[in-house]
């Protein structure tokens, strides 16, 4: 498998009070089968996409509190070195550098806006063993209400080149490395309710999007967005019966012409 960029995407988890409730409803929407649970590692449970690893639910560590929610895993070479620029570019880290078995190291840390993010530094365990194909990872979005602080912060960590859509009516960019573009960043609006902290959004392929948005609310999910058409493909935003937020998106249906994008700064 291929080396995954320093700074692409390259796995995606999620804590779930009820993992049992979760795993059913991931399989039903996204047609994911487990492996076995480690209980050497707090019962994480890795999810396939037609045999290949595209994510995994646990359920909070013991004592903890936390909401149900999607985490998004940026790849480096260097867990400590990334810890120490996250520090040093006004960011927090939120869990030290952490050896997981022999799978890789992670970080937890969040931008100078509150958006929690992750970091893998892959040994044995690479990432996504798929993207963009059925049940898969396919993009993810920073969504902040501190849009400049993280197109500030993100490049220091990762050789980020930031470009910004040219329309009034949106603030959105995206974070490219080299020629690919590998994540975006919305800022948001008022339509978000102010108790919503700043999050990343991940995005999960989909064969139809309004047949998985109808399974979904169908199992308890609230559609927040959606479905709609755009040029990247037929997308909805939703809230999981848990609560975690995520977006289905079919990328084979597209509509409209492909935004401009300007470089940033």
């Amino acid at each position: 498998m291929a080396e995954t960029p320093e700074g692409a995407p390259i796995w995606a988890d999620a804590t779930f009070p009820d993992i049992e409730a979760a795993k059913s409803f991931y399989g039903d929407v996204l047609g994911w089968s487990y492996g076995e649970s480690s209980p050497e590692f707090g019962n994480y449970t890795q999810a396939y996409a037609d045999g290949k690893a595209v994510a995994a639910v646990s359920p909070p560590m013991p004592g903890q509190d936390a909401p149900a929610a999607w985490c998004l895993y940026l790849a480096t070479s260097d867990a400590s070195a990334t810890a120490g620029k996250v520090r040093d570019s006004g960011g927090q880290v939120l869990m030290e550098p952490m050896q997981v078995g022999n799978f890789g190291t992670m970080v937890l840390a969040a931008d100078p806006g509150g958006t929690v993010f992750g970091i893998w530094q892959p040994d044995t365990h690479k990432g996504f063993e798929a993207q963009a194909v059925p049940g898969a990872f396919c993009w993810a979005e920073v969504f902040t209400r501190a849009p400049e602080k993280s197109d500030a912060f993100f490049p220091r960590l990762f050789p980020y080149k930031v470009k910004k859509m040219e329309d009034e009516a949106i603030d959105f960019a995206v974070y490219n490395l080299g020629e690919d573009t590998v994540l975006g960043r919305m800022k948001m609006t008022d339509d978000f309710p102010p108790e919503v902290p700043s999050y990343v959004n991940v995005y999960f392929t989909v064969a139809d999007c309004d047949a998985a948005v109808a399974k979904a609310t169908e199992r308890g999910a609230v559609l927040r967005f959606g479905p709609m058409s755009s040029p990247f493909g037929r997308f909805a935003a939703l809230s999981d019966p848990q609560g975690a937020a995520f977006s289905v998106i079919d990328v084979t249906t597209t509509e409209g012409e492909m935004p401009s994008l300007r470089d940033a700064g």
